[in-house]
């Protein structure tokens, strides 16, 4: 089956568009909503992250997202770590769902493909842009967040220019009909793709 990438910096739209698929009948797998479930529900992951951060990662069995994050935001090397605790765990259980699945492609939607190499997993990958200006309006819209916390977590991505080396296809998600008929055409491409 083939898996097609979805990616985009924080505040692109990944989500909308990983949605529209949806709508289109394609299965959709969130790596990072997948990290949360498994960082709930994995006793192992629970044991490393404590001994990585310490009893205050988990002061029960639920994640302290907001200590974690406080961690790793200006640590890259813990950064590193807490992904290396979590990809594999993530990448375990996309291949037990890619298994259940039954359609032309699945999208396997991952905030940082490029950067954790998931790209090179992908048949094709799709790279999700907006304006700076617009990615700060929406998050701030959305997590209530200020600008120079907004401006720290896009710093721990790869820019959309580095990104767009790397990507088989772009969506521009600035107004949602034209995102959504991008979206179709795109479908339609990769739909295509499979018969050749």
């Amino acid at each position: 089956m083939m898996v097609v990438g979805l990616t985009g910096g924080i505040g692109s739209g990944k989500t909308t568009v990983a949605n529209f698929f949806r709508e289109l009948g394609i299965p959709v797998y969130i790596a990072d909503e997948a990290g949360k479930r498994l960082m709930l529900s994995s006793e192992e992951i629970k044991k490393e992250v404590r001994e990585l951060f310490g009893e205050q990662a988990y002061p029960g069995d639920e994640p302290d997202r907001k200590y974690i994050a406080s961690q790793v935001f200006n640590d890259s090397e813990k950064l590193e770590a807490l992904n290396n605790i979590i990809h594999p765990a993530v990448a375990a259980d996309f291949q037990r769902w890619l298994s259940r699945q039954n359609a032309p492609y699945i999208i396997y939607e991952a905030a940082i493909l490029f950067e954790s190499g998931g790209n090179e997993k992908c048949d094709r990958t799709i790279l999700v842009t907006a304006p700076h200006d617009e990615k700060i309006k929406r998050l701030q819209f959305r997590d209530n967040s200020e600008i120079e916390e907004i401006e720290a977590r896009m710093a721990n991505q790869w820019s959309d220019e580095k990104k767009l080396k790397l990507a088989d296809f772009q969506i521009k998600n600035t107004d949602l009909a034209l995102t959504k008929s991008q979206v179709e055409e795109l479908h339609e491409i990769l739909l295509n793709s499979r018969k050749n």
